[in-house]
């Protein structure tokens, strides 16, 4: 095993790859670390924190042992670029907190209502407040939403109106609110005959 590790091909092609592997583990915990810390998550915040400086510790310690090496610097240079690209990709499939959905309506548009209703029906809270903007009088709908549910919301809006006006802001907690009910997981359905057949071509083959 020392040998192996002293070897060329550790030290310029297996050790990079660990390395590379390392600082893509630790950035992406480092970028999902800050998400949780900015929604003031007590918990996982810390938990990840330790992790990731576990790693960052076991991969830095590597390129001050092997400072000769240039590969080990372009590993550890690309391991973060993509750890960053993994991190967003994670905090996007998360999908956690809340949204602040701010639609600008202008009161003249026949599909104010229509806009309102879809969203309501839909399962969203909805709030309409009356104003006055640049091109006239204006209807703005505010709507907090869960961060899951965006992609649905902004599918309603757009098919409603394309045109229409709308800006999205993260919020850091919500208390109460109405949001859409989760759809429950679709399981197989098998009826009784089918369920008799199984069992009874089970004990035929058992025969």
């Amino acid at each position: 095993m020392a040998d192996f590790m002293s070897s060329d091909l550790f030290s310029w092609v297996v050790l990079p790859i660990l390395i590379i592997l390392a600082r893509m583990m630790d950035v992406t915990l480092g970028t999902i670390r800050i998400i949780f810390v900015s929604r003031g998550n007590r918990l996982a915040a810390p938990i990840l924190g330790f992790f990731e400086v576990f790693i960052w510790i076991v991969a830095i310690s590597q390129i001050m042992q092997n400072l000769n090496n240039p590969l080990c610097y372009v590993a550890y240079a690309l391991g973060f670029a993509i750890g960053n690209y993994l991190g967003i990709m994670a905090e996007e499939k998360l999908a956690i907190g809340y949204l602040v959905l701010r639609i600008f309506v202008i009161k003249e548009n026949p599909e104010k209502e229509t806009l309102m209703e879809k969203l309501i029906e839909a399962g969203f809270g909805v709030t309409a407040v009356e104003g006055r903007g640049a091109t006239g009088e204006v209807t703005l709908l505010f709507s907090l939403i869960r961060r899951k549910d965006l992609d649905e919301a902004v599918s309603i809006i757009e098919q409603a109106d394309s045109k229409v006006f709308y800006s999205i802001e993260s919020a850091k907690a919500a208390h109460a609110g109405i949001f859409p009910e989760k759809k429950p997981r679709r399981t197989p359905f098998i009826n009784n005959v089918d369920l008799r057949r199984k069992i009874t071509g089970g004990f035929r083959n058992r025969k």
